[in-house]
Parts: structure tokens; sequence; C-alpha cells
């Protein structure tokens, strides 16, 4: 019998600690991967914290994993032992389900992510569905490519997927982990980029990223400030608060878009009247398939685009995300194998 490292959350709210784990062959229609990096997400304290339903004990947290597989089970034909391979919150589908069979993969009714549905990423060795795995082009490294499953996907796709154009105006608010990323794909995609965060602080980042504007939330009323600058067709809401979402809706042009996806369970202070009169929409976004992971990627070395990362190795897990939970990390930390 072989075994791993991998970090243990024993229950809600207890300490991240590395322990022993026997390695397994992957079932069917799964492989085991030997993982080289995944990144902490702010979602991830609402792993550690128990706060999804149907979650087991003892935890393994990570959702944006990247390594090479080492094992493939049985009825896995596309993939050989060595392939890089990334995965991240879209942890796999079950390709029977009414939303699957109408190709919709991300609102699979029996959807898994890693670490909620199986262990996750902050691991040596970990075994997901095939149908998860994204390629990893050779252009990115293993450290850069985690994030991409998890924050890049959702910041690229979700812009993607608006009615904005290139030479449009898309406000991103929130520069940590997902909008650090949100401002690079948008400047990237030809919009007019605008950055939108708290304190004056934080204005040379926001450009060094990619901003031709940069509004400082804490300096007066943003949806004003978005006005002065001729409005948005689309506001991105990377950050996870729901009154600085709703802040941004009175910046938005006829038929704008306030997408959001900082997670928070807070209501939207939104009413139908700022809604209707300019015919506004207000959407959650999901992250992405495993397949726009990959175009998620291949946009990534097309462009430039890249997260910045912090690397800690995975004996640092407990510190690597304390660091996360408490603010203190900039943008992204990845734990390395």
């Amino acid at each position: 019998m072989s075994t791993h490292q991998a970090v243990h959350v024993q229950s809600a709210g207890d300490a991240l600690k590395l322990a022993d784990v026997e390695t397994t062959s992957p079932p069917r229609d799964h492989v085991r991967i030997a993982v080289s990096a995944c990144g902490i997400c702010g979602t991830d304290r609402a792993f550690v914290s128990g706060s999804f339903p149907g979650m087991s004990w003892p935890l393994t947290p990570g959702h944006e994993i990247a390594g090479a597989i080492a094992e493939l089970g049985a009825g896995v034909d596309n993939y050989a032992v060595g392939d890089r391979v990334a995965v991240g919150w879209f942890g796999g589908h079950c390709n029977k389900c009414v939303p699957c069979r109408k190709g919709d993969f991300i609102h699979c009714q029996n959807g898994q992510v890693p670490s909620w549905h199986y262990p996750g990423g902050y691991a040596e060795s970990v075994t997901v569905p095939a149908n998860a795995l994204a390629r990893i082009p050779d252009e990115l490294s293993l450290a850069e490519a985690a994030p991409m499953g998890c924050a890049g996907v959702t910041t690229y796709h979700a812009i993607r997927e608006t009615r904005a154009v290139p030479g449009d105006r898309v406000a991103v608010l929130g520069i940590g982990g997902l909008g650090h990323l949100g401002v690079q794909f948008a400047r990237a995609m030809g919009f007019e980029t605008i950055a939108i965060a708290r304190g004056a602080d934080k204005a040379d980042d926001a450009r060094a990223l990619g901003a031709h504007h940069y509004i400082d939330s804490t300096a007066g009323d943003v949806s004003e400030a978005l006005q002065r600058l001729g409005g948005a067709s689309v506001v991105l809401g990377t950050a996870g608060n729901a009154k600085a979402m709703a802040d941004t809706v009175g910046g938005l042009l006829p038929r704008g878009e306030l997408v959001t996806v900082g997670v928070t369970t807070e209501p939207l202070p939104i009413s139908p009247m700022q809604l209707i009169t300019p015919g506004l929409s207000v959407t959650g976004h999901a992250s992405g398939t495993a397949r726009d992971i990959e175009e998620t990627m291949k946009f990534a070395v097309q462009s430039g685009v890249r997260a910045r990362i912090e690397e800690r190795p995975l004996a640092q897990a407990a510190e690597a995300y304390a660091a996360m939970d408490q603010g203190r990390a900039r943008y992204r930390m990845v734990l390395t194998v």
C-alpha cells in the first residue's frame, strides 16, 4: 500500500493539518493526478467552515488543481499518463440529467466540485472524473495554470458571455484574486477597462494590470464616477460585497449588465425601479466547464494574461490559507508540491 500527503480539516472550522492518506487506483472513467500546484480560493473558506450542504469529514480543500496524470482508470482512452491537466471548480458532470442532455454541463444536477464531492487539491495526489480535465498549454507553468481553473475561467468566461463588444466600457469591481484577472482579461479583450476598489493606494496596481481608469469607491459615489466616464456596458462584480455591487448599478448604460461572481449571502439592495427604466439585468455567473478552462488558458497564452501568484509548499498550507483568509494575500496563493 502506498500513501500520499494531503491536508485534512477534521471538522468544520478546525485547523488545516497534513495527514498521510492511502493512495488508491482510480475507478472507471476517472484519473489520478500527481498534483504540482493548487490555488487557494476565497471560496475555500466556505468549505473549511462547513457551509455547504452534504459535506463529509475529514475534508481536503482545493479546487484550483494542476498536475500530471499519474494513473488512468478503465474506460479513459483520450488521455495518457504524463498529460498535464487542470481541474477547477467544475469537477465533473453526470451526462445523464436534463441539463447535461442539453449540453449545459455547468448546471449538471449531479455536478461535482473538488473538496465538496471528493477530496480536493491541497494534496500530493487527487482522483477526479476524466470529464473534469482541462489540458494545460505548454506555455503555462503548472503554478500559472492552477488559478485558471477557477479565478481565471470565472472572470474570462463571465465577460465573454455578456453582450459587450470591443470598445465598450467594462468595469471590474474588486481587484483581488478574481478581479486582478478580470481587469487583465477585459483589457486584453478590447474593452475600455475600469477598475473599482477601495482606497487610492490601489490605483497604480490597477493601471499596471491594464485598467484605463480607476475609481476609488471610498472617495464618492461610484455610479456617478462611472457615468462621468460615459457609463459602463458591464460591471463584473468580483468583490464579495452586496452593497458594493449595488452601488455600481446607477453607473450602467441602458441595457447594461451587472454580472455577479463574488460570493456573498447578503441580499443585493437593488430596487426594481433601478432596473426597469434603463432595462438593466443582474445575473449570476458560475465558473465554467473543463472546455471553458482550456479556452481561458489558451487566451491567457495568446494575450499574456497571468495570475499574480505567491507560491508556498504544501507543508505551509495552513499559513498560506491564513494569509488568504485574513486578507494578507495580495492576489493568489498557490500551494506547490
